[in-house]
Formats: structure tokens, sequence, C-alpha cells
């Protein structure tokens, strides 16, 4: 079954913590100095806020798969979209070992697709994906500013 995922950037982690949790009615699933996540199933969404980013509100949108297969199935879906698609493949996010790619509708929203399939003790690191969004509206499918992991959809 899959999930939403929706990351904010915060200024203020802890005030933003307080809110949330409020907001949902339950505490983060997980807390770092940087980061908190909610797991929630009513919406069933995981809610991820962290301050360590330089851009505040919405930072991404994503697809939570729980199997190797359905993560198929929305890369799928992905290359299926005719938008340049960041293949990131295995990596370590947000103090979670995942596999994912990403891709940014036309007007330059970012979403991931990701299977998460461990722990880890780091935030990690994440791709620039500022070009996937300054080149949504481009024709050209393959924009070269992505780099060499970028892939045509086409």
């Amino acid at each position: 079954m899959k999930r939403l995922h929706v990351h904010v950037g915060v200024d203020d982690l802890a005030q933003s913590i307080g809110f949330y949790s409020t907001l949902f009615g339950a505490e983060p699933t997980v807390t770092k100095d940087d980061y908190a996540k909610w797991m929630l199933d009513d919406p069933r969404v995981n809610f991820a806020i962290s301050s360590g980013n330089a851009h505040k509100g919405v930072e991404h949108l994503g697809i939570q798969v729980e199997s190797e297969s359905e993560l198929q199935e929305v890369y799928g879906r992905l290359k299926a979209a005719d938008r340049p698609v960041l293949e990131e493949g295995a990596t370590t996010c947000c103090y979670a070992k995942s596999e994912k790619s990403w891709i940014a509708d036309p007007q330059g929203v970012v979403w991931e697709a990701f299977f998460t399939n461990g722990e880890a003790t780091v935030y990690g690191d994440s791709p620039e994906l500022s070009a996937l969004s300054s080149n949504a509206a481009e024709a050209n499918c393959c924009a070269p500013a992505m780099g060499p992991r970028a892939t045509c959809c086409g």
C-alpha cells in the first residue's frame, strides 16, 4: 500500500513539532536534532519536517511504497509522465536507507518515489533538485543541467 509523503522545511523545529503534534493528535515517530517525522495512518501520510535546509515551506512531495514491486510500478509511471527523471538509486536520506527517484511536475513541484529499506544514524545527502524544477517547463525532456544520473522519459 502506498503512502503520500510531504516534506516541509521549517525555521524552528521545536515550535513546528509542537504545532504538527497538536494538528495530527500524535507525537513524531522519529525525532532528531534537525528532523522529525510522523507516520500517520489517518490520513495515510509520511509527514516530515527539517530545519537544515535553506528552503522553507513545502520542500517536496512523494509517494512512499512498501515493496520493490510497488516501486517498479511507480517508476513506470514516472517514466510515462514525459518529464525528466533523476534516478538517485540507493541512498541515505532523512535518517533512512532508501531506493528513490525524483521528478518535477510541469509547474516545478518536485516529487520523489521511494522504498525505505532500513534506518540510518545520519541525515544523509539529497541530490541537487533545482535542475528538475527549473527545467520543468522545458520542452526538451533530457535537460543537460541535471547531470549524468538524469534519464530521458521519452
